[in-house]
């Protein structure tokens, strides 16, 4: 049987950030979403991760402060939190005498990509049903704040949330960088610096981005993301957070 979804679609698609406060999303809905999307490809077939849904609005409130309260999850309708997991996996192999060996660098990476994979999986479902979804970005940095309020116990990760309603307005379609700065032929192709200004050219034109220079007081949009959106010293910070919360997860890198 063949399945096609229409291209606008994926070039239209857009974050939303602002839900509709009087409609409601069933979890019925959630449910049969998140199983089409457990269908996604995963590693050897042990699909190591778990979704934790959050629709009771005090639950909510109170993951907020580990996203540091955004609009998306302030207002949000339901919150999936995507989590790596090894741990259902190992205890199935350890109940059968088996030896698991997963909470190692590999291991984790395999469970990143599962959890990855089937996480936009659901957003793309979501959203051709009509719903609009956020990544949270923050999943990763608040870590051991989201585990002890999921509860997440040893082996579980969380990795990616997404927020979810239905549309409050149109939302705004975001730019993307022009296809030959990700396409690459053969092999990979080191841009000039030339070629580099060129790739960013529109990002660094649009009225959005030279407003943020502007208000910075720097001379590139490069300098606004290197040094104020992503320094290294706020990288750095969380990588050390993330790296002691895995190791107390039992995981090892």
């Amino acid at each position: 049987m063949n399945k096609t979804f229409p291209v606008s679609y994926f070039t239209g698609r857009a974050t939303v950030r602002n839900y509709d406060q009087e409609r409601t999303v069933s979890e019925e809905l959630i449910a049969d979403l998140l199983e089409q999307a457990a269908h996604a490809p995963n590693t050897g077939n042990m699909q190591l991760y778990s979704v934790v849904l959050t629709t009771d609005p005090e639950a909510i409130a109170r993951l907020a402060p580990a996203h540091f309260s955004q609009p998306a999850i302030m207002g949000a309708k339901a919150v999936l939190t995507f989590c790596l997991d090894v741990r259902r996996y190992h205890r199935w192999c350890e109940a059968a005498a088996g030896v698991p060996g997963l909470n190692n660098l590999q291991g984790y990476t395999w469970a990143v990509m599962d959890t990855a994979i089937v996480a936009q999986q659901f957003v793309t479902l979501a959203e051709l049903n009509g719903l609009g979804t956020c990544y949270l970005g923050t999943t990763t940095f608040n870590a051991p704040m989201i585990a002890q309020e999921l509860k997440l116990p040893a082996g579980v990760v969380p990795l990616l949330t997404v927020t979810l309603g239905y549309p409050a307005g149109e939302p705004i379609v975001s730019e993307r960088l022009p296809l030959s700065a990700i396409l690459h032929r053969d092999t990979y192709h080191d841009p000039s610096d030339s070629e580099l200004a060129s790739i960013y050219s529109e990002k660094e034109s649009m009225e959005e981005y030279k407003k943020f220079v502007e208000e910075n007081g720097l001379k590139s949009l490069a300098r606004v993301y290197s040094d104020i959106r992503y320094p290294r010293e706020g990288n750095e910070h969380f990588s050390a957070v993330l790296k002691e919360f895995l190791k107390n997860q039992g995981i090892a890198l």
